[in-house]
């Protein structure tokens, strides 16, 4: 084999260990140099955060450079809220709610779980998480799950962490989390 053919066998290996790395998502993967809409719209499990992305007009941000931390709620924790309150927020005429409560699960700096864990430990057990939408949602842990809580008292868990995007990351919760009511 010439050295030209191993040099680029050796580089798709290397390519297919980084996208490795990313967990899958929704039974996609969830490639490090997609944005996090790009990724997103592949995820089975994130249908309705992707509609409510479209309604909210949030998608040419959300493919911006960031970087941007996403509490991606799940198509499960979207059913969990009361009947019909996806469909009522999906109409064009609660743009502005629609849009609140998403930028209340963006964060305008790229956090990690290892770094989410350390500012919770900086604090002493409970970090306070200000986000785009002017929430303040406080991250705790337990051994390595991290939680989200929102000014309810509602706690989000992280289902899947760490989904690196080129323009941030996403963690995976199974809540939606709710401005103060």
């Amino acid at each position: 084999m010439s050295k030209y053919l191993i040099g680029v066998a050796a580089l798709s290996v290397l390519a297919t260990a980084a996208y490795a790395e990313n967990p899958m998502v929704g039974g996609a993967p969830m490639l490090a140099d997609k944005n996090i809409v790009e990724n997103a719209v592949n995820s089975k499990d994130h249908t309705t955060l992707v509609a409510a992305v479209k309604a909210a007009g949030l998608v040419e941000t959300l493919q911006g450079p960031g970087p941007f931390t996403v509490f991606a709620p799940t198509n499960a924790a979207f059913e969990a809220l009361p009947a019909g309150t996806v469909e009522t927020l999906l109409k064009p005429e609660n743009k502005d709610q629609l849009s609140n409560i998403l930028t209340c699960h963006v964060v305008g700096a790229e956090a990690f779980g290892k770094d989410i864990m350390k500012m919770v430990d900086d604090d002493k057990g409970a970090h306070p998480v200000k986000t785009v939408g002017g929430c303040t949602w406080t991250a705790k842990y337990e051994g390595d799950k991290l939680m989200v809580e929102d000014e309810n008292g509602n706690v989000a868990n992280v289902t899947i962490a760490d989904v690196d995007q080129s323009n941030g990351v996403i963690h995976v919760i199974d809540k939606v989390l709710l401005p103060k009511m």
